[in-house]
């Protein structure tokens, strides 16, 4: 496969959309219903227009950072995606090495198609689990033991899947469970040689976590279904207290959107929120991570850290967030597409276009280092 050359992110997404069959590339690319969070999580960075000093010595500029403990070359983390292998043969592995080879802590999901185990023996990368809030407490006590074995350093609870939002992208390109794929479906498949080559004709994709649990199976239609009963609907900030003592390090909360919400997290033992719409995946006219991100940050205070996740696809998107309070970002669809487009080769290329984008706003913002970058740099349009 070609190393990719794309100058930005949005290339790389036209990249992965030539080599994906569309329902596969809807899948990364798709959000909920009318997909109003999904545009909004990119259109609201626009809402802030950056203040400039000039005359400001930016000869020397730090970007680094550390994120729940964790040292990071740039205010970046890879942020957990299910699936990843179903874009590029192995597709987790692909983006730890990449993460690591890029100084960056890279986040597994339950969902992964490589097993936690794989990724601490195949890579040097700062290690974060993220796991779901399950009826099953025995299978969360092992999937935490296991992420403790395999020396992962946070654990990021995701608390916005009570259900799943209705993808209608999915639904229309028979993408469900289980799989309602027409014959021009299998045909799209077939017009894409690389991707069948690599995925479609390659070892059976599945959740790989799973095997050897009481599901019992490793067909992925199968795990679906019994994770969609496994959806914990009586779950509550009580519940956040088990995890933060049985896991024992940082525990961030993943899909936050209010101050409120983000209080009583801290209260019960979150280290890190994570503001998110879970990609405009779940609730459709949820507010955007952006703009969520003032509000957490006031009632957070210095109690926790803060990450934004949502609609980052340039470097000045992340500026933009540190300028608010957040101390990094989570990225996922910007590391899909390069993934998509080029292997490991394209998830380097995405943290490569998005550090050196960081760096070139804030050399020409005139703040060397992110404690430079507060709110004054920024206007409100």
């Amino acid at each position: 496969m070609a190393r990719p050359t794309a100058m930005n992110i949005d290339a790389l997404r036209n990249a992965a959309r030539r080599r994906l069959p569309r329902t596969i590339f809807d899948f990364v690319d798709g959000g909920a219903q009318d997909e109003t969070t999904l545009r909004a999580n990119r259109a609201d960075f626009e809402r802030y227009a950056f203040r400039p000093r000039v005359l400001t010595d930016v000869s020397r500029r730090d970007l680094s950072t550390t994120i729940l403990g964790t040292p990071a070359a740039v205010p970046l983390v890879l942020a957990p995606t299910g699936l990843a292998g179903i874009l590029h043969r192995r597709g987790e592995l692909a983006a730890s090495r990449a993460a690591a080879d890029a100084g960056l802590p890279y986040c597994l999901s339950t969902m992964a198609t490589c097993t936690i185990e794989e990724i601490a023996q195949a890579s040097g990368v700062s290690r974060w689990f993220q796991l779901y809030v399950l009826r099953d407490r025995g299978l969360t006590r092992a999937f935490i033991e296991r992420a403790k074995a395999a020396g992962c350093s946070a654990l990021v609870l995701t608390v916005d899947t009570k259900v799943q939002g209705p993808r209608e992208r999915d639904m229309r390109n028979g993408f469900t469970v289980p799989p309602k794929f027409t014959l021009g479906t299998l045909l799209d498949f077939a017009l894409h040689p690389a991707w069948l080559l690599d995925v479609g004709l390659g070892p059976k994709v599945t959740f790989r976590n799973f095997e050897g649990t009481a599901v019992a199976s490793r067909d992925a239609v199968t795990i679906t279904q019994f994770i969609a009963g496994q959806y914990d609907l009586g779950v509550s900030y009580r519940d956040l207290e088990w995890f933060k003592t049985l896991w024992g390090g940082p525990v961030a909360v993943k899909g936050i959107l209010t101050g409120k919400d983000a209080r009583a997290a801290i209260d019960h033992g979150a280290d890190g929120i994570i503001v998110s719409n879970h990609g405009g995946r779940q609730l459709d006219g949820a507010i955007s991570a952006i703009r969520a991100l003032p509000e957490v940050v006031e009632a957070v205070g210095d109690r926790a850290e803060v990450i934004l996740d949502g609609g980052v696809r340039r470097g000045a998107d992340v500026v933009k967030a540190v300028c608010l309070g957040a101390r990094a970002c989570m990225v996922g669809r910007a590391w899909l597409y390069g993934l998509a487009a080029g292997g490991e080769a394209g998830v380097a290329r995405s943290i490569r276009i998005l550090r050196d984008e960081i760096d070139c706003a804030m050399t020409l913002l005139g703040r060397p280092t992110l404690d430079d970058l507060t709110r004054e740099s920024l206007e409100i349009l």
